[in-house]
């Protein structure tokens, strides 16, 4: 029986051609890893796509293999929000993948440590979720309360529908003029 010798894969991403990659393998190297130039992969695209959209990471999950590393410079590189960096890490473990992040300490996220300041981390994104939801609720309870229209202004209104009834129209014509459904010229017509 062989015994495969494990590898240490780099992945670095940059949101624009402007930026380079270079700095986060530089800093990966730094801290001590020894990476062939075919183990690393680099993606220029915005950091709001999936872990799995970014082709280079995709092409890096295609080639990693049971008791491989993967390093990367922050955590954010693992995906773009702290669910798809927890599913990246799971599925990650699930190939018996170690996953260093340098400005976590080099901990390993896939150890008993590295799923608790996971957890940790997704906990404080939700609570952040759960604060934005609770302004976003206080505010349109607030514009509601000072009598601003919320939501689409409509489209057809009952004065157009009116106007167009009182001239003869049927209601077919009133919903093709009007460029709307003969239901909602009917709902408005009440």
């Amino acid at each position: 029986m062989v015994e495969m010798m494990s590898r240490i894969f780099a992945y670095a991403r940059v949101s624009t051609a402007e930026q380079t990659t270079q700095n986060q393998i530089t800093e990966i190297k730094t801290a001590g890893y020894e990476i062939a130039d075919r183990h690393i992969f680099s993606d220029v695209i915005s950091g709001s796509s999936l872990a799995t959209q970014r082709p280079q990471f995709s092409a890096l999950l295609n080639k990693l293999d049971e008791g491989d590393t993967l390093v990367v410079s922050k955590l954010d590189r693992l995906g773009r929000d702290a669910i798809d960096i927890q599913q990246t890490i799971r599925s990650l473990e699930r190939l018996g993948v170690s996953v260093i992040v340098l400005a976590l300490g080099k901990t390993d996220l896939t150890s008993s440590a590295g799923k608790l300041i996971v957890g940790v981390l997704a906990q404080v994104a939700e609570m952040e979720r759960d604060l934005i939801v609770e302004r976003t609720q206080a505010g349109l309870a607030r514009a509601k309360a000072e009598g601003k229209q919320l939501g689409r202004p409509n489209a057809v209104n009952a004065d157009d529908v009116k106007r167009l009834r009182s001239e003869g129209c049927s209601i077919a014509e009133t919903a093709e003029q009007l460029g709307c459904s003969v239901a909602t010229v009917k709902r408005l017509q009440k």
